[in-house]
């Protein structure tokens, strides 16, 4: 496959999502753009000396200009919250940053599909949304595409079940308003509570799920990966390379990412996550996936919650 993707950041997670796609064959080409020029020629050089293992590509460090004719633009650029520091604080800075970034990296690559990685994610899609100027299917949120893979992962350890078997999702904010419409969560077309009954009538000996323990692992299992280790990069680069795969595959796909609300469930003006069409031409629309009112009710507090750090912060 013949591609240009230029990633902004070159700290754990933009590193490694360079060094995840130097392995597959999504891109013909990477460059990575980073303010700390030593870091990112020292992440290059690390990624493109294995690079003989697979068809030729090119990995360079390069500078805004150096992204024209890209196919695909991720943004991972910002700072992890420091100790006492609120979240609004937070958000305040790295919509800064991104607000420095954004008309430089438009201006070198005008035409290419944004993948905005940045957190607090959602809002960061929804500001990058506004003042980049480009049109709203070429900018995708990775969202909650994580969260939907973390779910996954539980379901697949719980039942004892291959994950491609599961079409279970998160919906809402990459954050604590999350939330899991079990109403849409199905094991091969079976609902997650008939397999259970299913699986017992096998002999098979599995405990009762515990749908709150899932939701608190999902939201809160990052959170311990980076008390463990300090950050969390692998999955969430895993994510993204799916994201860059499904806008260079030939035929559209769905996935749980963050992007403009047009009256979904009654939600306008936020960038959320529900299932999203996607592919060679961004994002296509939202699916509307069956849910009961209880549900809707959920994300609609997520999108409220999301507004509210939205009137908080300077765009």
């Amino acid at each position: 496959m013949s591609s240009k993707i230029t990633i902004i950041g070159a700290g754990s997670v933009g590193a490694t999502i360079a060094y995840t796609l130097s392995g597959q064959n999504i891109a013909s080409e990477i460059v990575l753009i980073d303010i700390n020029k030593e870091k990112v020629a020292g992440e290059v050089m690390d990624i493109e000396q294995g690079t003989c293992f697979r068809d030729p590509i090119s990995i360079v460090a390069g500078e805004y200009a150096d992204a024209r004719d890209s196919d695909i633009v991720i943004i991972t650029s910002g700072i992890a919250r420091k100790p006492g520091q609120t979240r609004i604080e937070l958000t305040q800075t790295n919509v800064n940053i991104l607000k420095s970034i954004t008309p430089e990296i438009v201006k070198a690559a005008p035409n290419a599909i944004y993948i905005i990685v940045s957190n607090p994610v959602d809002i960061m899609t929804y500001v990058f949304t506004k003042i980049s100027g480009l049109p709203e299917n070429q900018i995708i949120g990775s969202g909650t595409i994580l969260d939907t893979a973390r779910l996954k992962f539980g379901l697949s350890n719980h039942f004892g079940v291959a994950q491609k078997n599961i079409h279970a999702y998160v919906f809402g904010e990459h954050g604590d308003t999350s939330f899991i419409p079990w109403s849409g969560a199905y094991i091969s077309g079976v609902s997650v509570d008939e397999f259970y009954e299913l699986m017992k009538t096998r002999g098979k000996e599995i405990e009762k799920l515990d749908k709150d323990a899932m939701l608190t692992y999902v939201q809160k299992s990052g959170g311990q990966i980076i008390a463990n280790k300090g950050a969390t990069f692998y999955a969430v680069s895993r994510a993204v390379c799916q994201i860059c795969s499904r806008v260079l595959a030939a035929s559209d796909s769905i996935a749980t990412v963050s992007s403009m609300m047009h009256g979904e469930y009654g939600i306008e003006d936020v960038c959320i996550s529900t299932l999203t069409l996607i592919g060679p031409n961004g994002v296509q629309g939202k699916i509307p996936m069956r849910m009961n009112k209880t549900e809707i009710a959920k994300l609609q507090a997520s999108a409220d919650a999301l507004k509210a750090v939205i009137a908080q912060i300077e765009l």
